[in-house]
């Protein structure tokens, strides 16, 4: 069993990468993010013993933020709010997603600005390490005044209303409380703002986002590469002189990691021996992926400033610093999502192209038209193609950038809002997406290299091809394509 250490501070994507892949990983609290957190909850109760006021704790809420709450009122003020709140619509996020919500939120409580109670920490903490996964419906979120119709949602369920998913079963709250033997909370002062007020969703999401792109894009450099072998290409534009004369670490990593998978090749050839120049969409791999490789490093670095960030608010720093802010604006989130999105569709782009090239009798050299095992009578991989161009096409519509648009909302008090939880709704969709895409290209290009004689390939993409010969067969007659297609796609994927 693993254990995810949580201190408010120092928490990474790898680390959550390893806590996801391990269904019985359990999160712990340091003893020091205990302290801040009983810090900053003594002086939310000083605000209320000393009647002063302060947005959440003595005040209402929104356009509400001048309305005096009394002291007898407060703990109802912070229910009735998340129960107003929580009227999100549409399906629910995937588990693992409203998983890291919860990990995330407790992460920013620990960093002692939040002001709730060892008695909501320790609930989250046990939700976690139960798995007792709240059920989040996607849609409904603006992304500033936090991610607050999702979050909503979550907090419902710690006082034991809404439903969760427990052993993978939809189910009503306070009914598996009850098999558990867990009771539920009441929500003190500020606590009920304190679970609202943040970014997790978008964080969350878009965390996931991050490591199945990662994978994504790792993968598709060496089915790429057995398309340059498929279609006999050309080594020479790999040439570390010319990727180093540019400058970009992205782009002369992926011309290493090309010439690395093609190292021993029988079926690559040199400038000049079969044409002097390939296509753009094999001649520039390395700066069309490595410059998608550029958006990852700007996506990992935002996200893991947002997992470790208190987006909370009011935000509590002394007994006389208490200060109401915009921490909950998800827009460094929204922009990071939407130029995942950009990063990710130009995969799909480019690897619909050698798609193409490969089933193009025009330009795959001696290979079959769209690789039919009889020409005329059996279509072979010609809708493959097609079905990967609507893909791509698909992608380009989700790729319009969420972040600059921004509706008014609360009477205009929340005036700009960032729309980044759907930024990272669209860009999961565009991962998934390209992801068939370059699922596609591999059961293509697998064809066409048994074709070319797979004991030519490089020994790399060899070991690759035996393994997922095993999921696809050789195109040697028309069948449903698309069954092959969908657990090539799965195998694929890094979070299940």
């Amino acid at each position: 069993m693993s254990v995810l250490q949580l201190d408010g501070k120092n928490l990474t994507i790898e680390q959550v990468k390893n806590f996801l892949g391990n269904s019985e990983s359990t999160v712990e609290i340091t003893e020091d993010a205990y302290k801040r957190v009983d810090a900053s909850r003594r002086i939310v109760e000083n605000i209320i013993n000393d009647g002063r006021t302060i947005y959440g704790i003595t005040t209402g809420f929104g356009l509400f933020c001048d309305v005096l709450i009394s002291k007898e009122k407060v703990e109802d003020l912070q229910t009735n709010l998340i129960r107003s709140h929580a009227c999100g619509v549409g399906k629910a996020f995937e588990q693992p997603v409203a998983l890291l919500m919860m990990v995330f939120r407790l992460n920013t409580m620990l960093k002692g600005h939040s002001g709730v109670t060892r008695d909501l920490v320790e609930q989250l903490k046990l939700y976690i390490n139960k798995r007792i996964i709240p059920v989040v419906p996607e849609q409904g979120s603006l992304g500033a005044s936090g991610d607050l119709a999702p979050l909503s949602h979550m907090a419902l369920t710690l006082i034991g209303e809404g439903e969760v998913f427990f052993m993978d079963e939809r189910r009503n709250t306070s009914d598996v409380l009850e098999s558990l033997g867990i009771e539920s909370i009441t929500l003190q002062a500020k606590e009920g703002l304190a679970l609202i007020n943040g970014t997790q969703p978008m964080t969350a999401q878009g965390v996931i986002n991050y490591i199945e792109a990662d994978k994504m894009m790792e993968d598709s450099l060496w089915i790429a590469s057995l398309t340059h072998q498929a279609l006999n290409g050309i080594t020479d534009a790999y040439n570390h002189q010319i990727h180093e004369s540019r400058g970009y670490p992205e782009q002369i990593y992926v011309a290493e990691k090309m010439l690395e998978h093609l190292e021993g090749s029988e079926l690559t050839t040199r400038q000049g021996e079969l044409r002097v120049q390939d296509g753009y969409s094999i001649r520039c791999i390395p700066q069309v992926h490595g410059a998608s490789l550029q958006t990852l490093k700007y996506v990992k670095e935002k996200l893991e400033i947002e997992m470790n960030a208190a987006n909370d608010n009011p935000l509590i720093f002394s007994e006389e610093e208490v200060y109401s802010g915009g921490n909950f604006h998800g827009q460094p989130i929204a922009i990071a999502m939407d130029l995942l999105k950009i990063g990710v569709a130009e995969i799909a782009n480019i690897t619909e192209r050698r798609i193409e090239r490969l089933v193009n009798p025009a330009l795959n050299g001696d290979l079959p038209a769209f690789l039919s095992p009889e020409e005329g009578l059996q279509s072979g991989a010609m809708i493959l193609q097609y079905a990967a161009a609507s893909l791509v096409s698909e992608n380009k519509t989700l790729a319009h950038p969420a972040s600059v648009d921004s509706i008014p909302s609360s009477a205009n008090q929340e005036d700009h809002v960032s729309m980044g939880t759907i930024g990272a709704r669209h860009a999961r969709d565009i991962i998934n997406n390209a992801r068939y895409v370059v699922a596609t290209e591999l059961f293509i290009a697998m064809t066409a290299a048994e074709i070319k004689g797979k004991d030519k390939l490089s020994p790399a993409t060899r070991k690759k091809f035996d393994e997922f010969r095993l999921i696809a067969d050789f195109i040697d007659h028309d069948r449903n394509f698309s069954i092959e297609i969908n657990e090539l796609a799965s195998a694929l994927t890094e979070v299940n």
